[in-house]
């Protein structure tokens, strides 16, 4: 049964002996300072203490307080089980079970409720968010042998998080046969993830694998926080770092294409049109005038992107005619091919210690002794699994890749996945059918390595080592660009 703070029972609860069904309470999570002003007292037949699913329901409903009443095995009521939440901070979201009879004395329930939501308002007090930036759980489940190290991706999830102005203050990882096709998590695993968010006070759960319509419903019901994956990460990033009018209108693609499919599972608009005899009407029309407005918008945005593609295509022609080299920074995102183009060409694209930092292509001239020039450009950064939505939107922006004479591959030499970003990349680039093009191999950073290690992994992975930060260390790499280009009495790269 329930009961209210002033010893009014509530419900009456009629359960059997492995579970009882608890009616709609309301609101399905309190105030974070404050409790649902309902204590949850029943029995359990076995006199065993308060199980995992009693202490996930103390915390997603929160509960004044949690008990059982151990039945004996003459029936009569013997051992009592109880125990609370405790505060963000704590070791553990609930406190060590008491156990007690039924018949000790009596202690001032009301003076220790309001003591402990005293403790919750001052614990709590602006844990939600830091400096804008929102508290959040990353969580990767891993399938049969599967080839992603689960630490070094969530460390790559941790930077798009960073990125995003997101706090992962915390991370769960599972490995299962296969993924559970409405949780992803086993069941155990999501009600710990539930008591994660509640210890922790998060608002945003980021799962490090793409999760279908359904999945992102069905946690978000159980757990009643905000849940996207990674490739929701990625286009927010995308949509907050978008600048120039190309790159806008890319995103907005990418994000349409992404949220069409899932229209229908967005049920906050949808579910206020809805209720009552006559409501399931309004809200499918509701339903498919957001489905044709995406589509319209879709339709129209993709014919001004291919304005702009064939911009980009009759100054890529222009370019061809006048026999002028393109050279090509690629590499994997923060990698600090902004950095190195500013080196080369005295430039000041903006370069930052985060993923993305570049959206839209930039290009500039470069002149060398006897009358030669170049075309130099710096690209979108790559990324390991880049979303088909976001793919597809910037194909017109990822196509100058296609068109350059030579690609310089900038790679981070002191990033530890460092062989699996190359490897990332020359994915992306068999994908764009690039590999045939001639490739330098730059090893940026390599001033914060020791020296003899990184001439050896320059060395061992045939690259010349660059720090974009010192103009001087640049001289090497521009010398040989020129002589791949401009061969000995050659006059062009053709």
């Amino acid at each position: 049964m329930t009961l209210d703070r002033g010893g009014k029972v509530r419900h009456v609860i009629v359960g059997d002996a492995e579970q009882l069904f608890i009616p709609d309470l309301g609101r399905a999570r309190a105030g974070a300072g404050r409790f649902r002003g309902i204590r949850l007292v029943h029995t359990h037949l076995r006199n065993e203490p308060l199980s995992q699913d009693d202490l996930t329901d103390l915390a997603r409903l929160r509960f004044d307080l949690i008990a059982a009443v151990g039945v004996g095995p003459d029936g009569r009521p013997g051992t009592l089980y109880h125990s609370h939440l405790l505060p963000a901070g704590s070791e553990t979201p609930c406190a060590e079970q008491s156990a007690t009879t039924v018949h000790d004395e009596r202690f001032d329930f009301t003076g220790f409720i309001t003591a402990l939501e005293e403790e919750f308002s001052r614990r709590t007090l602006g844990a939600v968010e830091t400096e804008g930036q929102i508290r959040a759980i990353a969580v990767h489940v891993s399938v049969g042998a599967d080839a992603i190290d689960p630490g070094e991706s969530l460390r790559e999830l941790a930077e798009l998080s960073r990125t995003a102005d997101i706090v992962l203050v915390d991370r769960m990882v599972q490995k299962r046969r296969q993924y559970d096709p409405k949780y992803v998590l086993g069941r155990g695993k999501l009600d710990e993830l539930l008591l994660m968010t509640m210890q922790l006070d998060c608002d945003l759960i980021v799962f490090d694998q793409d999760l279908s319509p359904h999945q992102v419903r069905a946690i978000a019901e159980v757990t009643d926080v905000k849940v996207i994956d990674r490739s929701q990460l990625i286009l927010d990033i995308f949509a907050r770092r978008a600048h120039t009018r190309e790159g806008k209108l890319a995103v907005e693609l990418a994000q349409l294409r992404y949220r069409l499919p899932r229209l229908a599972h967005q049920n906050t608009a949808f579910s206020r049109l809805m209720g009552g005899v006559g409501g399931r009407g309004p809200g499918e029309t509701k339903l498919e005038i957001d489905r044709r407005r995406a589509r319209d918008r879709i339709t129209r945005l993709e014919r001004e992107l291919e304005v702009c593609a064939t911009h980009r295509q009759s100054q890529r022609t222009r370019r061809e005619r006048r026999g002028v080299p393109v050279v090509a920074l690629v590499g994997y995102t923060n990698a600090g091919k902004s950095t190195l183009f500013n080196a080369i060409t005295h430039s000041e694209v903006l370069a930052e210690d985060k993923l993305f930092a570049t959206l839209h292509v930039t290009t500039r001239r470069l002149r060398f002794p006897e009358d030669r020039e170049l075309v130099i450009i710096d690209t979108v950064g790559f990324i390991r699994d880049l979303p088909d939505d976001l793919r597809s939107a910037f194909k017109a922006t990822l196509e100058e890749v296609t068109g350059a004479d030579l690609l310089l591959h900038v790679v981070d030499a002191g990033d530890p996945r460092m062989r699996q970003q190359i490897e990332s990349v020359d994915t992306i680039l068999g994908d764009l059918e690039a590999l045939d093009i001639p490739r330098i191999r730059v090893f940026n950073k390599v001033d914060l390595l020791d020296p003899v290690l990184a001439a050896n992994l320059c060395r061992n992975h045939d690259a010349l080592g660059v720090s974009a930060l010192d103009r001087s260390s640049t001289r090497p790499l521009m010398e040989l660009v020129e002589s791949r280009l401009w061969q000995a009495g050659a006059t062009g790269p053709h």
